[in-house]
This record gives C-alpha cells, sequence and structure tokens, in this order.
C-alpha cells in the first residue's frame, strides 16, 4: 500500500508486483474463466455512446458485479485501497468500477485515455493481471501528451497497475497467448450533464 501511494505521489503512476495474495488471483482467474460465455466484444466509448471499432480493440468483457466469492474479495480489497487514497489525497473518490478482459492471440488495444478532462469521472486506472501469458499483451504507459513511453509492462499474475486516468495514455500490443486481468477505475461522483455518475 505505502509504495502504490508514494508512486502515485511522485509519478503518477505505480507498478507493484505481487499485489495482491496468490490465493484471490487463483480464484479471480477461476471465475474468468467460468464465465467466458457471458463476455462480449468491447466497445469504445461508455453507455449510449459505445460503439465496436475492431481497428482500436479487439478484446472481450464481462463486468464485475460482486456475484462470486473472487468478485466481493477482489472489491473488497480495492475499497481499502479507495479508502487509502482518500485518505492520503483528500480526493473523495467515491466508488470503483471494474470489468474482466480476455484478450486472446492477436487481440489488442491502441493507444487511447480513459478518461478526458472535464469529461469523465475517472481519477485513477488499475490494471490485475491474472496470468501470466507466454508473449505479448504488453501495457505501454505514455507520457502525458507525448509519444514517450515511460513505462512497458509485462503482464504477470498478480501485478498490479495504478495510473492518473486523464493524464497517461496507454496501449496494450498484441497478444501472443491468452491474457486475462481485470481492468478498473476509481471514480469521484460528478455531475455530467446534468447526470449523477455514478447514481448515489
Amino acid at each position: 500500500m505505502d509504495t502504490i501511494l508514494n508512486n502515485i505521489h511522485e509519478y503518477g503512476y505505480a507498478v507493484i508486483e505481487d499485489a495482491l495474495p496468490e490465493g484471490v488471483i487463483e480464484r479471480l482467474l477461476t471465475d474468468c474463466l467460468e464465465n467466458q460465455p457471458d463476455f462480449k466484444a468491447a466497445g469504445i466509448g461508455r453507455r449510449q455512446d459505445s460503439q465496436l471499432n475492431e481497428q482500436i480493440r479487439k478484446d472481450k468483457t464481462l463486468w464485475l458485479t460482486g456475484a462470486s466469492t473472487a468478485q466481493a474479495d477482489f472489491m473488497a480489497l480495492t475499497d481499502e485501497l479507495r479508502l487509502e487514497v482518500n485518505r492520503n489525497f483528500f480526493l473523495g473518490l467515491f466508488d470503483y468500477e471494474c470489468h474482466y478482459a480476455t484478450y486472446e492471440v492477436g487481440d489488442f488495444y491502441k493507444k487511447h485515455l480513459d478518461a478526458f478532462k472535464g469529461k469523465s469521472n475517472r481519477v485513477f486506472t488499475t490494471v490485475c493481471y491474472l496470468n501470466t501469458p507466454d508473449a505479448g499483451g504488453e501495457l505501454l504507459i505514455y507520457a502525458q501528451d507525448s509519444d514517450e513511453v515511460i513505462a512497458r509492462v509485462a503482464p504477470k499474475a498478480g501485478s498490479l497497475v495504478v495510473f492518473e486516468s486523464e493524464r497517461f495514455p496507454h496501449e496494450v500490443l498484441v497478444a501472443g497467448s491468452a491474457r486475462y486481468s481485470i481492468a478498473g477505475w476509481f471514480r469521484m461522483n460528478n455531475s455530467i450533464v446534468g447526470t449523477i455518475d455514478p447514481p448515489s
């Protein structure tokens, strides 16, 4: 926890190996694999603006609801992190949303931002890896407003990446073998175009 907070404060992002207990990761991977029939092709944009574009991304996703023990345990851990971030940075993070992400061989997600200034309530993006692929699927984090790669993260089971959603463009390189992860966002409770998101 201290390493995550210190790195966020100094760099705006953190990459932590073995961030979650091994048993939690194993249960999440099992849950992810068991639910593969319910996964959907991932879109770009949110809600009514979401659309499919396989030139930009080809992964499949399934939102976590806390319905299984594995999901509930993970969401409890992320809530502990949310509270610690609030205590240290006074950000008022309201909640956390997340989904499983499956990248099969050949899947990718081109360079993008998870939040645009003033148009989203996503504050921090997280990526938690559930397996260690044989090849590919690295996460590239770019410097703000630049093509300079400041971090190249190889997917490794149990690793957690946290970074500022509005600040760092990022992409997932082509997967050379199946890659399973959880992508999530810590959010503030903002009114966007007159709609409270997330609802209280």
